[in-house]
């Protein structure tokens, strides 16, 4: 490619600035830091500092299970709004499951799991307002052309949707 020096006019080299390199750090001290950022980078469990034992468990619960924090101030114009935002996702939703599960040789019944249980479970449980819930068409296409090489779903239908379901749970975490 060439020197990157050579292709800098010389008036804008005064103003480039080196990067000081961290000091180093003892790899225990490094790794631990790089641990809790990749598994907690919000920090979730500063809440429970200075707590009493219920309070804890309280907190805890609400952590893993949002809908007990917002379940007591939901209110009857919120449902209304949650209605009609389901009844139209749902119109789009429930087709599409279908589709996509036939796309990947599964029965169509599992495209209806799928567009049911994903966004019931993640009502409970999750926490963005903003996210969409159910399955995707490039995920389908793989499982179709990786497991059709391997396992005829016309031949072999149980096999198929065992290693389709494995493949699914691997996905998904």
């Amino acid at each position: 490619m060439g020197n990157v020096d050579a292709a800098v006019p010389a008036e804008t080299t005064e103003f480039t600035r080196r990067v000081p390199v961290p000091p180093a750090r003892p790899f225990l001290d490094t790794f631990r830091a790089n641990l809790k950022e990749t598994f907690f980078p919000d920090d979730p469990l500063r809440q429970f500092r200075h707590q009493t034992g219920p309070r804890k468990l309280l907190l805890g619960l609400k952590y893993f299970l949002p809908i007990i924090d917002w379940a007591p101030t939901y209110s009857a114009s919120i449902f209304k709004s949650d209605l009609i935002a389901g009844i139209t996702i749902a119109s789009l939703a429930i087709p599409q499951g279908i589709s996509y599960a036939k796309l990947a040789n599964l029965p169509p019944i599992l495209g209806l799991y799928s567009s049911f249980v994903p966004p019931l479970v993640y009502a409970m449980m999750g926490s963005s307002r903003d996210l969409a819930v159910g399955t995707v068409a490039v995920p389908s296409l793989l499982i179709a052309s990786m497991l059709g090489k391997e396992i005829s779903p016309a031949e072999e239908p149980a096999l198929y949707l065992h290693v389709a379901f494995t493949n699914c749970e691997l996905y998904i975490y």
